[in-house]
């Protein structure tokens, strides 16, 4: 099902896509590929906005699809084919998200839609954002058998960087329930994180979480350990760190009064966990959501990757298809 969405400053139209299978149904705007709201069991769990005006002022990128690069560049440059390559900085010195014009505020073209299914593409010329290449991409969702996919797909005709995520924030208490987010039980079967210097730029250590508060390895309310006095913890107000995404499990959230469960698979060597720290907008139907209210499950590649080479890379050959995909299992 299509229907109008919103106008934006520009005065291009937005639309919104609903897909539906089971007890799961999504909906997907063609602005950013995003992903405006997930049910289950009739609870919305994503928090999002009424418009697409809303998400054109997106600041806490609720539901949108980060590229070419998610989460911080240090210095906003990195080394590739023995050049420097200069990106905008939009985060003091940092590039966050790949910086202004961000995907999330344009119109994705939509080629094909099923009612269980959606794929849009974006085509992002040679120098867009600052990186190199001429990129199709493509970016699908879909639900089958209680669990939603979201499929990346990229291919570009110089060498560049594809570091694609969702930056959905999640409550399965219901979007409306931000004093419960944090009630919500985290499962990480990972064994490392990576602790952040004071601009949210890994330090490069990947620390054991054992005997930290980083130990999700049992299930806990992510509310148990965020106000401990450790480092990692007081620098970003929260959780805000790199995880080791085992596979084929990264995270696994529940909810501990219905039992709702979420459990998240990847093909991605990381997962970022957020919860919200800096969060203060109003969202559906005028509720509010502070600090907090939900958390984000962001599968990728780790912060500032390409400037650690000794870690996984997401640097793509020209014209060698790239292809990432997590899936939410409920």
């Amino acid at each position: 099902m299509k229907k109008f969405f919103g106008t934006l400053p520009l005065g291009t139209d937005a639309s919104l896509y609903t897909i539906s299978c089971g007890r799961l149904q999504a909906a997907v705007s063609d602005l950013g590929a995003t992903l405006v709201s997930l049910w289950v069991d009739q609870t919305d769990i994503v928090l999002g906005y009424d418009s697409a005006e809303d998400y054109y002022r997106n600041d806490g990128f609720l539901g949108a699809v980060v590229g070419r690069n998610a989460n911080r560049i240090q210095g906003s440059c990195f080394p590739l084919n023995g050049e420097t390559i200069q990106l905008p900085a939009n985060e003091g010195a940092n590039n966050l998200h790949s910086g202004p014009d961000p995907y999330s505020r344009r119109i994705w073209n939509v080629l094909s839609v099923t009612p269980s299914s959606i794929c849009l593409s974006l085509d992002s010329p040679d120098g867009d954002q600052g990186f190199p290449g001429n990129a199709h991409i493509q970016v699908s969702y879909s639900i089958e058998h209680d669990g939603l996919t979201i499929s990346y797909d990229a291919v570009s005709d110089q060498d560049t960087v594809f570091n694609f995520t969702n930056h959905a924030y999640f409550n399965l208490f219901g979007e409306d329930q931000p004093d419960r987010a944090m009630d919500q039980l985290l499962t990480i079967p990972g064994s490392w994180f990576c602790p952040d210097d004071a601009e949210n730029i890994p330090t490069g250590e990947l620390r054991s979480v054992e005997n930290t508060p980083f130990d999700f390895r049992t299930p806990k309310a992510l509310a148990r350990d965020i106000q401990e006095n450790y480092e990692p913890l007081i620098l970003q107000g929260g959780y805000d760190h790199n995880f080791e995404a085992a596979h084929p499990v990264c995270a696994i959230l529940q909810n501990p009064d219905t039992g709702l469960t979420m459990t998240v698979s990847t093909t991605c060597p990381g997962v970022q966990i957020y919860t919200a720290n800096f969060l203060d907008v109003t969202g559906k139907q005028g509720h509010p959501y502070p600090k907090r209210s939900g958390v984000a499950i962001e599968t990728q590649f780790a912060p500032n990757s390409v400037n650690h080479p000794e870690w996984p890379q997401p640097f793509i050959k020209a014209h060698i298809p790239y292809h990432s995909e997590t899936h939410f299992q409920f």
